[in-house]
């Protein structure tokens, strides 16, 4: 499956679906270029892996007592150190993250995962290497 966003529910936006296609094309190519035998070479990609779900601080009532902070919002995949601004009370206080390494926030205040009580995704960078491969066709 291929998941170009993000975009809000029921919007068909034109810039998009313009990624999609082409990143559905590039898979294409790929299949058709290995299954007429090339070669590809050994290569190292950065990628993201998703340690937990963090959900909204929540009071003793199960309501959501903070938003996600300013500094925060619109910075998926973006570096957040421990200490960094998390949440904003509805009173004006500053929830900082407390961490021992960087993490990479995403599906940052998404509204589609409110109702699943997450406010966002906690990734960790990392490098995979994959060998050589080539069809044995």
């Amino acid at each position: 499956g291929v998941e170009v966003g993000p975009q809000p529910q029921g919007v068909v936006r034109a810039d998009t679906l313009d990624k999609m296609r082409k990143i559905v094309k590039h898979g294409l190519d790929f299949v058709q270029l290995f299954n007429a035998g090339k070669e590809f070479p050994p290569c190292t990609i950065e990628v993201f892996k998703i340690m937990e779900k963090v959900d909204y601080p929540r009071n003793k009532n199960d309501e959501v007592i903070a938003i996600i902070h300013p500094k925060l919002q619109d910075q998926d995949w973006q570096p957040l150190n421990n200490g960094d601004p998390l949440f904003l009370t509805l009173d004006g206080e500053v929830i900082a993250y407390k961490g021992d390494c960087t993490i990479y926030p995403t599906f940052i205040n998404e509204a589609a995962y409110y109702e699943k009580k997450q406010a966002f995704v906690k990734t960790v960078k990392m490098k995979l290497t994959a060998k050589h491969i080539r069809s044995s066709v």
